[in-house]
């Protein structure tokens, strides 16, 4: 198989039978490069799928003078699983912010930017201990339970917990002007 002449075929005419055999043959070789990747095999075959659709609308951007199709394409996977994960990153983020703040309508004057938000969110994240930091990131930032954070930390629940707690009164004090 000529991946290359497929892409080429792609672009030049969209050939349905190119792009069939073109994805035939990539499709499980993405998802495989993105799960050992440490990608879970659901979000892979998803990806792999976008990256295939990616292939079909941008074949004409496809230059074989620079690199063959499989670099291509893998580098098209690549940055679509970066883009997810930046997604995923910024979300959770935005979830350690939510739990931080009472409910309540917003008083107009006291309105700041979501993005200095963010970064007054990351400075108090900043004045955490070592520890938790830790607990904090991988219970809000990577979304693994209470118990999880305990078993990969090799630590009892309850200091889980208590650094939890010690943590968000930390980040109550530092970002209490943002409610």
């Amino acid at each position: 198989m000529d991946a290359d002449a497929l892409v080429q075929a792609i672009a030049s005419s969209a050939d349905r039978q190119a792009f069939a055999r073109l994805f035939d043959h990539f499709a499980p070789r993405v998802k495989g490069l993105l799960m050992r990747g440490g990608t879970p095999p659901d979000l892979a075959e998803e990806l792999a799928q976008e990256t295939l659709m990616t292939v079909w609308r941008k074949a004409a951007l496809f230059d074989p003078t620079k690199a063959g199709a499989s670099t291509w394409i893998a580098t098209i996977a690549r940055n679509l699983r970066i883009d997810h994960a930046r997604r995923e990153k910024r979300s959770r983020l935005s979830q350690v912010f939510e739990i931080l703040e009472e409910e309540g309508p917003e008083q107009p004057d006291q309105v700041i930017s979501g993005s200095e938000r963010d970064a007054r969110v990351r400075q108090a994240l900043t004045g955490l201990s070592k520890e938790q930091y830790r607990v904090v990131e991988l219970a809000f930032l990577e979304g693994f339970s209470h118990q999880d954070v305990a078993n990969r930390l090799s630590i009892p629940l309850g200091t889980v917990k208590s650094r939890l707690r010690l943590a968000m009164a930390h980040l109550r004090r530092h970002l209490e002007d943002l409610r």
